[in-house]
């Protein structure tokens, strides 16, 4: 009884003097069914299963607290990729500093324009995945992303787009708040890149809805960062049909607080669903938690989760990944692992990897570990005349390789690495 009332005083204190924004029949309805699952579930609290590694608090806050803006030299993420970009200023859409949004083998549009359409095929996924991705753990803070959100982009792949859509997102109000909702619809045999790069807002809530059709092929890479005072909660539900391939891969630098859950649904044979992460962490004031949920419901199917956390000075990373393997599911091949790198005995690492099956014929496995610096190898390179600093960058970025080679684009791959290399010679 007090984790319901405690639950039920946090969500009303957040709601109060909530209004919906209005749009067309069908997205008032999607918003007002996501609102009743935020009153129905509740907000989290720390007494939440699934949130008792990360204190929920700053995120269901009625007001975000303030977060100084961060100024750096480096060129822009990507900046070399030939890309459609779409800026965001503070979670509000910036035409002005957006390429023009036609794209060959795609179609982009603000989701205001799309919400307020009568008939549109957003309809059919905004909220949906979401929706269903509510059990068997409730995920309230994605709710209230779907029933709040005005702003966003939705994309719809036809074909193999001839360039990635890159989502750009910028902060220049510290006390700003900010809630992003974008959809990406891949249809059968088409092919679509969406990089996210930005710190985005002093709060910020983002949901991703993917579907991917038969034969569909989606790549996701985000680097998060780089502000030092930042909050996110960020969610990412996908449906994954047949014969297709759904990627994403997630960098984050320093914040506050970060919290990345991904939902991925194998719905059809012979798919792949695979989802990394690095995070590198300074402080005692950093935390940055992954929580990740696959379920494999078609038979021949794989799926991967692999994420590598470097942590220093009092830092918190977090793990809670599961495979779900429900009956009939056979031949799945599902791989999970976690595992950190203490640089120093203040830090730590919290992990909860999970299995759930219900089929006999799969090869499945799940590992997770935390360590130092091999010492061993340490001295090998020190023999040979590398200096203690440099010897430690290389062996931290030989720890993170596996969870880089989940990118399927080198040339991303390469810009993140140099950005890992960048941060750990700031770090030494």
């Amino acid at each position: 009884m007090a984790l319901a009332k405690l639950k039920s005083d946090t969500t009303e204190a957040r709601l109060a003097g909530v209004t919906l924004p209005t749009g067309a029949a069908w997205a008032n309805a999607a918003r007002a069914d996501a609102m009743a699952r935020v009153r129905e579930m509740g907000l989290p609290t720390k007494r939440d299963e699934y949130w008792k590694y990360t204190d929920p608090t700053t995120l269901t806050d009625a007001a975000a607290g303030k977060a100084a803006l961060f100024h750096n030299d480096e060129a822009a993420l990507f900046d070399a990729v030939d890309r459609v970009r779409v800026v965001f200023v503070d979670g509000v859409f910036d035409a002005e500093a957006s390429d023009d949004l036609a794209a060959e083998g795609l179609e982009i549009e603000r989701l205001a324009d799309a919400m307020a359409a009568d008939i549109h095929w957003a309809k059919d996924i905004y909220g949906v995945l979401e929706a269903r991705g509510q059990k068997p753990v409730p995920r309230t803070l994605a709710a209230l992303n779907t029933a709040m959100a005005t702003d966003g982009v939705v994309i719809r792949a036809t074909a193999k787009a001839a360039k990635p859509v890159n989502l750009i997102y910028l902060h220049r109000d510290e006390t700003s708040d900010a809630v992003l909702h974008n959809l990406v619809k891949v249809e059968a045999g088409a092919e679509v890149t969406l990089l996210e790069t930005g710190p985005a807002a002093a709060r910020f809530s983002k949901l991703l809805e993917v579907d991917v059709a038969d034969g569909g092929t989606f790549h996701h890479v985000r680097a998060q960062g780089r502000d030092h005072e930042r909050r996110a909660v960020t969610h990412c539900f996908a449906r994954i049909a047949a014969e297709s391939t759904f990627k994403s891969f997630t960098l984050t630098f320093n914040g506050v607080l970060t919290r990345n859950e991904c939902v991925l649904e194998i719905i059809g044979d012979d798919a792949t669903a695979h989802v990394a992460g690095i995070c590198v962490g300074d402080g005692k004031d950093f935390h940055h938690d992954d929580t990740v949920f696959i379920t494999h419901d078609a038979v021949n199917c794989e799926s991967r989760q692999v994420f590598k956390k470097v942590l220093r000075n009092g830092a918190t990373g977090v793990f809670q990944g599961k495979i779900l393997v429900k009956e009939g599911a056979q031949k799945t091949d599902g791989y999970q692992i976690s595992q950190s790198l203490l640089l120093d005995d203040d830090s730590q690492f919290l992990a909860k990897p999970e299995l759930e099956i219900y089929a006999d014929d799969v090869a499945c496995s799940h590992g997770s570990t935390s360590g130092a610096i091999d010492e061993t190898a340490l001295f090998y390179l020190r023999s040979r005349g590398v200096s203690h600093d440099d010897a430690r960058n290389l062996l931290t970025l030989s720890f993170l390789a596996e969870a880089l080679e989940e990118i399927a684009d080198e040339s991303l791959a390469e810009d993140l690495r140099d950005r890992l290399e960048g941060w750990l010679a700031r770090h030494r």
